[in-house]
């Protein structure tokens, strides 16, 4: 099975395309449907991995962090009810996004997705493969994709995370990297509602407290 950044790399940044690409990936604007054709099998892992990508790194993506956040709440109540395969409505699988735009968060995602690429193995496999493992797994992801929805600043670039890790796990059936992606959920989970808490009621966040912490 082909790694994941040897799948981004191969289809939105190799300058001659191949058979096994697709010309549909060459086209200026690509599809989510697109995006699902070239998960193959790997379904839940791949679409959680790269959708939840774009606010999950350092870059500006401005305008994803919602339509995504949609699309991962679809997929995380899916998979917390134990479906086999994804099912999306097809206006959304027909949402497009600049190739541009993916090749901008391909290539500054490649170093990182093969750093975690080089450590992940099959382990754990329980929490990624069975009934109660799913469970946890699809509603962290449906809590998280509802922070990302949300459009309020920093409630969504730790919820990425969270939800990129857990995905990145289940493309190996690696339930320590899934793991770790419910241990940042928590992060952002708290992250999110002390944001929440400080605009319903004043205050400070952990953001603003940890702002105050890092420049003194």
């Amino acid at each position: 099975m082909a790694k994941l950044s040897t799948d981004l790399e191969r289809a939105f940044l190799s300058p001659v395309p191949s058979p096994s690409d697709g010309e549909v990936l060459r086209q200026q604007l690509v599809s989510l449907g697109d995006i699902l054709q070239l998960a193959g099998e790997r379904t839940f892992g791949f679409l959680l991995a790269v959708l939840s990508l774009p606010s999950a790194l350092p870059i500006p993506a401005a305008g994803y962090s919602t339509p995504f956040g949609i699309v991962l709440l679809l997929l995380g109540w899916q998979f917390l009810i134990g479906a086999s395969t994804p099912w999306l409505p097809p206006r959304l699988l027909k949402r497009t996004m600049p190739r541009s735009q993916i090749q901008k968060i391909v290539r500054t995602a490649l170093p990182w997705l093969r750093r975690i690429e080089f450590i992940s193995r099959p382990r754990l496999r329980p929490i990624c493969t069975t009934r109660g493992g799913r469970l946890g797994l699809g509603v962290t992801v449906s809590l998280m994709a509802i922070s990302m929805i949300l459009p309020i600043p920093g409630t969504n670039t730790i919820p990425a995370m969270g939800i990129f890790t857990i995905g990145f796990g289940l493309l190996d059936d690696d339930g320590l990297i899934s793991l770790a992606g419910v241990v940042i959920s928590l992060i952002g989970l708290a992250v999110t509602t002390s944001i929440l808490i400080a605009l319903a009621w004043g205050g400070n966040s952990l953001l603003d407290v940890l702002r105050a912490w890092l420049h003194p």
